[in-house]
């Protein structure tokens, strides 16, 4: 066959093929099958934009967290502010009593021992921080290069074995139901977060708080953490300081019995 009849040929066969695909329908079933298609994609895409309500489906949910601390500890801080004025004027009302001498020394006591009148004194202060940014030893865990509650809550329990009269971690007022918890990087006290670093002052015979220290088995861990990683760990003697009163509740939300 010449390349000419060839070619005609080659060219007649295509014609035919475009002619029948140009004539061929759909089966009913295909058709049904396409609809079926852009009626789910339709569905799915109407469903999120609902749940989403115009927000982000994939939003941080550790910044909500923060967000939720912060907002909390401002609502701590000015719940704290108001007990304090109401404390102010329930001592001025029961100092005008007549006849309630005896009965304000008792009370007085009481709230000195419960930590909830402010004192001055002789004492230590113990700072502890964070490794420095640029400290990133290999195969080290970012959990190591923090201070964590545990560390926080070993210095405290040394000072209090020390002798400690009365304690404040981040000018807070220490008492026995003072609880000290992490939550992400940040630690919770009394309700408000605080970032490092973390000052911890104690009033009390400044001999015994460091030797208390030193005796301390989890305070010597920590320590090693200091000298391997760079972490803060400061003690320093202070003449003079002056801690506030415990301005929160005292009273327990929850009790146990057997």
């Amino acid at each position: 066959m010449e390349l000419g009849e060839w070619a005609r040929t080659r060219l007649s066969r295509i014609r035919a093929n475009v002619s029948r695909n140009q004539h061929r329908h759909r089966s009913p079933r295909g058709r049904t099958a396409t609809v079926l298609v852009f009626v789910l994609a339709g569905l799915m895409i109407t469903v999120s934009a609902v749940a989403a309500r115009g927000t982000d489906l994939r939003r941080d949910r550790s910044a909500d967290l923060r967000d939720l601390i912060v907002s909390q500890g401002d609502r701590n801080a000015e719940l704290q502010t108001r007990l304090s004025l109401l404390n102010d004027e329930v001592s001025a009302l029961s100092a005008a009593r007549p006849g309630s001498d005896d009965l304000s020394a008792a009370l007085a006591t009481a709230e000195e021992q419960a930590g909830l009148s402010a004192v001055v004194g002789p004492g230590l202060r113990v700072t502890l921080t964070d490794a420095p940014a640029e400290v990133k030893p290999a195969g080290v865990s970012d959990d190591a290069l923090v201070v964590h509650q545990q560390d926080i809550q070993a210095v405290v329990n040394a000072l209090w074995t020390g002798g400690a009269e009365a304690m404040t971690i981040q000018g807070q007022r220490v008492i026995a139901t003072t609880g000290i918890k992490c939550v992400g990087n940040t630690v919770v006290l009394h309700g408000v977060p605080y970032a490092p670093p973390y000052v911890i002052e104690t009033i009390g015979d400044v001999d015994d708080l460091r030797a208390g220290l030193d005796a301390s088995e989890a305070v010597r861990i920590y320590r090693q953490y200091v000298d391997a990683y760079g972490l803060g760990y400061d003690v320093s003697s202070r003449d003079q300081i002056d801690m506030p009163a415990f301005q929160g509740s005292v009273s327990l939300p929850y009790s146990s019995e057997r």
